[in-house]
């Protein structure tokens, strides 16, 4: 296709008002589900469907299978640079995300066998910001500074590289709409947290309590809090 006509093709796939409204509504880099996104674009669920589809085909928006649910967040960074640049020559404002999810579960909670929640999902982003996590094909891989970080927290990465399960992969959180850390290794961190009581269980449900000690020994160093 000629570059001519692939702006063309773009800019019509976002030029629709309904489709426009999703696209910008997945600007703050959480990602939606079909229902979510029909509510935001006001239209139905049949209509919303064709509406990503179209999306999903000129590679704006890229489809996440999570459990029994679909999400849908843009498909790369310059997606969402493309989109901003649109917002301030159209000079409208970017409207923020309201969360509904109780702060005790969004602040930190288990996943399964893994941490979850707000300060897992930026645990997992300085774990990548810093290359201590790096893509590969099956997920993550550590490299040998990130190796040397994580036996220095306690984590067995030995033992999490011996489970029969994926090593290392992004888990999309429900209520940040953002990944944190799942796999073995998401595991095998959540369990030395927990034996060094940087985090702590709550006596009911899944949320966890970050200690004073983790904050300290943990978080801070890393800029998180």
């Amino acid at each position: 296709m000629d570059a001519d006509q692939g702006i063309a093709a773009v800019a019509a796939a976002i030029a629709e008002p309904a489709r426009a409204r999703m696209l910008c509504t997945l600007l703050d880099g959480r990602a939606r589900t079909a229902t979510e996104l029909a509510a935001v674009a006001e239209v139905t669920a049949s209509t919303a469907s064709a509406h990503l589809a179209r999306l999903v085909g000129e590679q704006l928006v890229e489809c996440v299978p999570q459990g029994r649910h679909r999400y849908y967040r843009l498909r790369h960074a310059d997606v969402a640079h493309a989109l901003e640049a649109l917002l301030v020559v159209a000079g409208r404002p970017q409207a923020p995300l309201a969360p509904r999810t109780p702060e005790p579960l969004r602040a930190a909670r288990t996943c399964y066998d893994h941490m979850a929640g707000e300060i897992a999902v930026g645990l997992l982003a300085v774990l990548r910001r810093r290359r201590w996590l790096q893509p590969a094909d099956d997920g993550y891989r550590l490299s040998a500074a990130g190796e040397a970080t994580l036996a220095a927290w306690g984590v067995d990465v030995a033992g999490a590289r011996a489970r029969r399960r994926r090593f290392a992969c992004d888990c999309l959180d429900w209520s940040e709409r953002r990944p944190h850390l799942g796999g073995a290794l998401g595991a095998a961190l959540l369990e030395a947290a927990l034996q060094r009581r940087w985090v702590t269980r709550e006596l009911e449900g899944r949320a966890l309590r970050i200690s004073p000690k983790g904050r300290r020994e943990w978080l801070e160093p890393l800029g998180l809090s």
